[in-house]
């Protein structure tokens, strides 16, 4: 199973990498919502895990684009900034779950298999 990661920070890319390979998934790392775009169109990933504080275009972005193209594939959106407009933001765009930034690496498998599981 296929999981894109869209993050702008290399060391959150790759520690997703390594919580998440181990146990089976395959991972993509993108550094931009216009990569992640690109990706999604040619790649079709079963599961996005999105940043929403990037430079150029944003996570919020990224999930308009997605509803705009009607692709539903889920997505958990991770966060530094976890205040409650961010997340009720995330919310509206049609995130699946708010992970907020740092977090372990039993707090990703976690949230990826719940999200995983209610598909």
């Amino acid at each position: 199973m296929q999981i894109l990661v869209v993050d702008d920070e290399g060391i959150v890319l790759e520690s997703c990498r390594r919580v998440l390979e181990p146990e089976g998934f395959e991972v993509l790392l993108v550094k931009s919502a216009d990569e992640a775009l690109a990706a999604i169109e040619n790649k079709g990933p079963a599961l996005l895990l999105i940043d929403l504080k990037m430079p150029i275009h944003d996570g919020i972005y990224l999930m308009k684009e997605l509803k705009k193209r009607e692709i539903d594939t889920p997505a958990i959106v991770m966060s530094g900034y976890s205040t409650k407009e961010t997340i009720e933001e995330a919310d509206i765009m049609g995130a699946c779950r708010f992970l907020p930034k740092p977090f372990t690496p039993d707090e990703l498998l976690e949230t990826v298999r719940q999200v995983l599981e209610r598909r």
